[in-house]
């Protein structure tokens, strides 16, 4: 089984912003040193978006947005018989089509898509398989479901700030410092994907192959990190 590489990298910017001078001759004097922390761990994507369309054409406007309408209803019914499936409209947009000299509307053509997103794979690998008789593939996409990278972030939360108290420690020792108190601390998230072991289109082609098996779908891995930006205060002896 592949286990997700889990990996923590800290990086330190030290400045010396300020020094107050001391108003007695007794009162410690501090010292301004802005502070980054950077921790991050890979995360299996767990969530597949595909997006599937309806576009056809008519000279009849009518009768063309009753055939679209037809179509997509028909893909809604279904996609709902498909347990843990979420499905979402997409856009749909109608708009001339000219004759060739451009000057006369000879027709119109519409088009419609349709959404589709679950942490089920199989389910929507073969849901997709089936609706391609009738829609085209626009895209399929994967991504870190929200519950899941919110539990990632609330685990590299803590190792963050542990991460910046390690750095705030080491300035101040470095600067011959006898403490330090957090002035500020700002922490802030993102997300960087890693490329698929199998591409989308390879997975398109053989889902839109009416002969072809389901295709093993490998979403790969996204790379959360969790940035601790912040400003301490150096207590000098």
């Amino acid at each position: 089984m592949h286990m997700p590489r889990r990996s923590t990298a800290v990086i330190i910017t030290c400045g010396l912003l300020a020094s107050l001078p001391a108003l007695a001759a007794d009162e410690p004097r501090y010292n301004q040193v802005s502070l980054r922390a950077e921790v991050s761990k890979e995360v299996a994507r767990d969530l597949m978006v595909v997006t599937l369309y309806s576009e056809a054409q008519n000279t009849d406007p009518g009768k063309l947005a009753k055939q679209i309408t037809e179509t997509m209803n028909k893909a809604v019914q279904q996609a709902r018989e498909v347990k843990d499936v979420k499905i979402s409209q997409g856009s749909r947009n109608s708009y001339p089509v000219y004759d060739s000299k451009g000057q006369k509307i000879s027709g119109w053509r519409e088009r419609a898509e349709l959404r589709l997103e679950s942490a089920d794979f199989p389910a929507l690998s073969k849901l997709t398989g089936e609706l391609l008789q009738d829609l085209k593939m626009g895209g399929m996409d994967f991504s870190i479901a929200p519950a899941t990278r919110k539990t990632s972030e609330d685990e590299l939360l803590k190792e963050a700030v542990n991460a910046f108290k390690a750095r705030a420690q080491l300035a101040t020792e470095a600067l011959g410092g006898s403490g330090y108190k957090v002035v500020n601390l700002n922490l802030n998230s993102s997300g960087y994907p890693r490329p698929y072991l199998r591409s989308a289109p390879m997975a398109m082609k053989a889902m839109s192959d009416e002969a072809a098996p389901a295709p093993d779908i490998e979403a790969g891995t996204s790379e959360v990190t969790l940035n601790a930006d912040g400003l301490i205060e150096v207590q000098m002896p």
